[in-house]
Formats: structure tokens, sequence, C-alpha cells
């Protein structure tokens, strides 16, 4: 039986496995018509397992094209000669490697010249290829290079142009197709900030999976073991992940293989919210990766929240260091209307967490005096959630701690309001039992946060003051959005940190659905200590 894998390149003999046969089609037509390619995407996006299928795709036309694979990942730490002399040592192997596969022989004069070729810096390698396209006999030669970031520094300028200069040197020439694939794009490699010298590149983006690839991916589970899975569930992992093909994989791997839920018993969304969990908790590489990176500087933070919690949001300019280094990490990607957008909810969930502080000060005073029971004063006698209660506590609350929050360590005030919100309900859901994730609804402007307990749904929105005009629209987004969710109920909590703000807390009823808003004030300093 095959199974869903997170670790490396997936194959189809062994692996669940999305064809991506449009994507693989327009790539491999490119390829033929000798374009000089670049493909660079997040790691674990997919691109070895695609640009593997690629080469297949080559190979099954025959002896028409000659394709190589070619790795630098272990050049990161070499210098140019190097580079350049195991360079010429591995396109010999590659290449003798095809003719074992073809269960041919190279001609004398190939094998004679693969024996004594020398690649030592950009000219020599120049004429190898030159050399090359002859001996081939007319087979198109195609070259694919992955992880080509770690090409050492120092060699890739000459490299780039001498690839600029074979590709301006007619219509038959050695390489007849380039595939440079990695995770930053040439101009990210920034190797001298002069103009690139390899101008004539034809990029290609490879996207993260669609709704309907992602149903083809786990039909192919349930044709082979008869375990469906329901279509909102399918539709609630698409809508956590955006389609990237780790977490798609992962949340697969969660529910068919370490759940232990019978065969017998469709895959529900009870068992996607355990998934959920599950995943948002467990340490994985793909999103350690991703914290370690953005770690290094919280201007990270305040952009991310930024996009979150204003409508205006920040526009996606690749021009601006730290947009373009979160969509390197496959963090934000640029929306229909030219703003930047949080790729996953789960991203984001997995950021906010890592920067909210692990003790923030003010947990003692979450609960007001005469609280009995803690945080599980805020249920029913039945045991369901007094969500209004409960934040209407958290609004006293910071009413209470006054100028204190202005005193959480590593937080910017500008956000302490949200991860303050965002602490407390994390506490209340662990205690109780419940869960809590984020939705990101259109990527920036809102942020989304859904507590499921017992069954039931309870949609809490937050986002920073921006006018009263913003502010009521909002309320009919939540609306809609809480109707689609079928929730409980909808929340609206909007943080005002103007310097004289506006409390509010009004219960509405839009479209049939009970909105509670609140207006919380956000104190801007310490009051002076010094008496007048």
């Amino acid at each position: 039986m095959r199974w869903f894998e997170t670790r490396g390149p997936v194959y189809p003999e062994d692996n669940y496995v999305v064809a991506r046969t449009d994507e693989l089609s327009d790539f491999v037509n490119r390829l033929k018509r000798g374009r000089y390619i670049v493909l660079f995407a997040p790691r674990q996006t997919g691109k070895t397992t695609f640009f593997r299928n690629a080469l297949d795709s080559l190979k099954a036309e025959g002896n028409t094209y000659f394709p190589i694979h070619l790795n630098f990942e272990g050049y990161v730490d070499s210098d140019a000669s190097t580079f350049y002399r195991s360079l010429g040592k591995e396109i010999c192997k590659e290449i003798k490697k095809v003719f074992q596969k073809r269960r041919e022989n190279p001609s004398d004069m190939l094998n004679s010249y693969l024996a004594n070729a020398q690649i030592t810096e950009p000219v020599s390698m120049r004429e190898f290829f030159e050399n090359l396209g002859d001996l081939l006999e007319g087979q198109r030669f195609v070259m694919i290079i992955d992880e080509f970031d770690a090409i050492p520094q120092d060699a890739l300028r000459g490299f780039l142009h001498s690839l600029r200069q074979i590709y301006l040197s007619g219509r038959t020439r050695c390489p007849h197709s380039v595939g440079i694939v990695g995770v930053k794009s040439i101009t990210q490699l920034n190797y001298d900030r002069s103009i690139s010298p390899f101008n004539i590149q034809d990029e290609f983006k490879l996207p993260n999976f669609t709704l309907e690839q992602g149903q083809e991916l786990f039909s192919q589970y349930t044709d082979e073991v008869g375990q469906p899975f329901t279509p909102e569930t399918i539709e609630a992992i698409h809508k956590q992940t955006a389609g990237q093909p780790v977490l798609v994989n992962r949340f697969a791997q969660i529910l068919t293989e370490e759940l232990d839920i019978p065969k017998s018993e469709p895959i529900t969304m009870e068992h996607f919210s355990e998934a959920h969990i599950q995943l948002l908790r467990e340490g994985h590489t793909n999103i350690d990766h991703l914290i370690t990176n953005i770690r290094r500087d919280r201007r990270y933070e305040a952009l991310l929240m930024k996009i979150a919690s204003y409508d205006e949001g920040a526009e996606f300019n690749l021009y601006n260091e730290l947009i373009n280094e979160l969509a390197t990490y496959g963090v934000i990607a640029k929306g229909d209307d030219g703003m930047c957008e949080i790729i996953n909810p789960i991203y984001h969930y997995c950021i906010i967490r890592a920067f909210k502080p692990i003790v923030n000060g003010l947990e003692q005073e979450y609960l007001p005096d005469g609280n009995r029971a803690g945080f599980e004063d805020y249920l029913t006698p039945d045991g369901h959630v007094q969500m209004a209660a409960l934040l209407d506590n958290f609004r006293d609350f910071i009413a209470r701690a006054g100028f204190k929050i202005l005193q959480v360590p590593d937080t910017p005030q500008e956000y302490v309001g949200q991860h303050l919100l965002f602490a407390y309900l994390e506490q209340f859901v662990q205690i109780v039992g419940g869960a809590m994730y984020l939705e990101v609804q259109t990527g920036r402007g809102r942020m989304d946060l859904l507590i499921l307990h017992r069954n039931k749904k309870y949609i809490v929105e937050t986002k920073i003051w921006g006018g009263d005009g913003r502010y009521q629209a909002g309320k009919g987004q939540l609306a809609a959005y809480v109707k689609s969710e079928g929730a409980e109920g909808g929340y609206y909590v909007v943080f005002d940190h103007r310097n004289t703000p506006e409390p509010r807390v009004e219960t509405e009823t839009i479209d049939g659905l009970t909105i509670r808003s609140y207006v919380i004030p956000v104190i801007q300093e310490r009051p002076s200590d010094t008496v007048q």
C-alpha cells in the first residue's frame, strides 16, 4: 500500500502523488523550446519531485533530448576553483548514467572526450559544452540544476555570464535548455548588485496545490484503501494549508496513519480537528525553518501583524528587504489587489505563538477578584462557552492591567492587545479542553480566531481601529463569515490606539446572526509619576 510522504521526493509507485499535469506540460514545453528557465520556490513545495517528473517526460521522447540532473548543494562551502573542477566531473558522470539507463554505449569519440575533459573556469565551461554538443550527434542536451542557491559566490557571476553567452550563440546550442531550481531568485543571490548577467531567463512559478488537486490526492487513497474523506474535511485542509504540499501531506499522514481511525469509517471534521491540533503543536521541519528565519528580526513580526491587522495592509514590493525575504520563505504572496497576503493560517498561527512571550507577566490578572472556578466560570452549567462573558472579562482585564500592558516583554506596543487576546483565549481553551486556530479570510486586514469546544464553533475577529467606516463594514464581513462556517456567533474585537479612544460594546443582529462588538482602548503611555 502506498503512503503520504513529507520527507523528500515522492514516487508514484510508493506514494500518493499530485500529478500537476498542466504545470508539468507547461514546464516541459518550455524546455523543448530551448528556454533557460528559473524555478524558485520555498523549500518543501515539491520542486524536486516536479523537475524529476519533467526529466522523465523528456526521457520518454526517445533520443531527441539528452537530459541530466545536477545538484549544487554540496558546493555551499567551496570556492570557484573547486566548484568548476567538480562540476566537470559531475556532468561527465551524469552523461554516462544516461547512457547506462538507455543501455547504450557512448561513441568512442565521446567516451574519449569525457575521460579527458576538464572544466576549470567559465571559458573552459563554454568550450566544454560546445564540443559536447557536436559529439551528442543532434541530441538536445538539457541540464536541470537543483539547489542552485549553494553555488559559490565567487563562481556565480562567471557561471551565469557563460550560460547567457551560450543562450545567445544561436538556435543550435549546448545546453539546448537549462532549468535552474532553488529557493532564492538570481536577484536575491546579490552577487555584486550589478545588472543581472542572466536577463534571458524564463521565470516559472510552481504554485501550491489547488483544491481540485487536493481532492485528486485524497481520492487516490480512497480508491486504494476504501476509506473516504468527507468533502468538508478536504476543504478544511485546503483552507488551513492553502495547498502547501508538505502541510497537505502531513495532514493526510496524521489522519491515515496516526489517529487510528477505523478504515471502515469516513474521515470527518472531528478527525480534522484532532489532526489540526497535533500539527500545530508538533515540531515540524518546515515550520521550524520558517520560524528560525523570521525570529532573527522582530521587524518581521511587525510587518506580518500589519498585514493581518490593518485594512490597508502592505503593498507587495519585492524591493523591500523584509517582504522579499518573507516571500522567499513562502510566508507571504502577492494578492489579486497587489497587496501582501499571508499564505496560510497555519503559518500565521505558528508565527504568533513563536513571538508570544512565554510569560507575559499578566496571567495572574486575567480573572477578576471573586472568581471561583477560574476559566471554568465561563462555561454554562451544561458545559458550553459563555463567549460574551469571557470577552467582557478580557475587556475588563485590559482596563485593570492599565499601563502594565506596555511592560509585556518583547512585544511591539502596537500589537500588544492582539497578543494578549491570543494568549488569554489560548489559555482558556487549554483549560476547558477546547481548541483554537486561525482563520485568515483574505490574508490581510483581519485575524479570525476560531474556537472549537464540544462541537460548537465560536469566531472572534480582531483588528486595529481604522476608522468608523471600516469598523462598521467589518461587522457585515464577520456576519457573512459566521454564517458560512455555521458558527454559534461572531465576536468582533477592535483595539483602539488613539489618544482619545471611544470604548464600545454593541450587540446587534445582522442577517439573522448575533454579532457582539468591542472597541477596547489600549493605553498609550505610562502615567507620569510626577505629582503636579
